[in-house]
């Protein structure tokens, strides 16, 4: 008996605008290249566009409004709402409902909007050129944002707002420097293409290529050069682990500019209540990955009781920190309660509790730092793993 299979219908729009643009891009802008050339004002304005909407998309669409992991202006609000249409990923509401859909049910096929677990295609444009039901309109996990007077405006004004945002601006560009096609081809075509792909990279590539030092529970991954093409948005293993983190780049160096943009607007003012995973609770997730993974290496070769013992030890202390570090947290909830009732006390009392409030900040410390070393231990237990196994091949 045969199987039939049909494929869902195809979404015309979409596929005009993800498929039939970069094939109008790939012809059009080398050739207008070739015949009439382009300018510095062309190119800086199309790279000023780029970074506008995809800024947009990352510290807006994403980390506003996703994931709440700050607290917005209404000035910034309306910027992000007004250059994230100009990226041409839908509206807030849906391009939000989406992503925490896609959260709460990575990869899994049949819930996931975009599961890596369909493919490197279907993850990265395919799932937007057919009518999937896992595309199905549903904001019941966005109720939040329905009360938003920002994103009900951008939801009911989203198509002309799209249109000034990606022909209008452009056009009049064009008309001000005095050539309309190139402008329209570099600011309009090109930008929009380029930044398509480069945040498609994250529901794609984010999830097949790079380092999982946080989880190894979902297929989200870190990688540095996707952060670079991304605005920051490449360390996907950290995001998928702390999604609530205004920063997805938590070292110094690690190419995060959606982090730095959120931290000049708090600056500025127009950011508050920035959410930041703690170091302990970040140095916690890499030891858990880091014991399983050594856990793993264990079990698959033979005579290694010693080193089994070493990771157990090492599994109790780190066991050890946690209890420690739960408890300290609720003594300093406790006495932060404390402190609130007692606020309208001052003098020798005052000095006090200021001084056993730094003593259990210390002991905190203390206990990151630990963890820390313990990290490194691990580390170094791994490497004996895998010398072991090299001695043993």
């Amino acid at each position: 008996m045969i199987k039939h299979t049909t494929k869902p219908p195809l979404n015309l729009v979409n596929a005009i605008i993800f498929l039939g643009f970069p094939i109008a891009a790939l012809i059009l802008v080398p050739l207008w290249g070739f015949y009439n050339g382009y300018d510095a004002f062309q190119w800086l304005w199309a790279l000023a566009f780029l970074y506008l909407n995809g800024l947009s998309i990352t510290g807006g669409y994403h980390r506003l409004w996703a994931h709440k992991a700050y607290e917005a202006s209404p000035a910034l609000k309306w910027f992000f709402a007004f250059w994230g249409a100009g990226a041409l990923q839908n509206s807030i509401l849906v391009w939000a409902s989406d992503h925490r859909r896609h959260h709460r049910h990575v990869d899994e096929n049949e819930r996931d909007p975009y599961s890596a677990g369909r493919g490197l295609w279907y993850s990265h444009i395919g799932w937007m050129l057919r009518e999937y039901s896992a595309d199905a309109p549903d904001f019941s996990n966005a109720k939040d944002l329905l009360r938003d007077p920002v994103v009900n405006w951008q939801q009911k004004h989203y198509v002309p707002l799209a249109l000034f945002m990606n022909l209008g601006l452009p056009l009049m560009l064009g008309l001000w420097h005095g050539d309309v096609i190139g402008t329209l081809l570099l600011v309009g075509l090109l930008r929009l293409v380029v930044n398509h792909h480069v945040t498609f990279f994250i529901n794609s590539l984010a999830h097949y290529w790079g380092s999982q030092p946080y989880t190894e529970s979902n297929s989200a991954r870190d990688n540095g050069l996707l952060a670079f093409l991304t605005y920051g948005e490449g360390y996907h293993n950290y995001h998928h682990m702390f999604q609530t983190d205004y920063r997805n780049g938590i070292r110094w160096w690690q190419w995060d500019p959606t982090k730095w943009m959120i931290a000049l607007c708090q600056h500025l003012g127009l950011a508050s209540d920035l959410s930041r995973v703690s170091d302990f609770k970040i140095q916690r997730a890499i030891l858990d990955t880091a014991f399983e993974r050594a856990r793993h290496k264990l079990d698959a070769s033979q005579d290694n009781d010693s080193l089994r013992d070493m990771l157990e030890r090492e599994y109790q202390l780190f066991t050890n920190s946690i209890n420690e570090w739960t408890a300290l947290q609720a003594e300093r909830y406790e006495r932060t309660k404390e402190q609130l009732s007692d606020a309208l006390e001052e003098g020798k009392q005052h000095l006090q509790e200021k001084w056993e409030n730094a003593a259990l900040l210390s002991k905190l410390k203390t206990l990151e730092y630990s963890l820390k070393m313990q990290r490194k231990r691990i580390n170094l237990l791994i490497e004996q793993v895998n010398f072991h196994h090299a001695q043993m091949a």
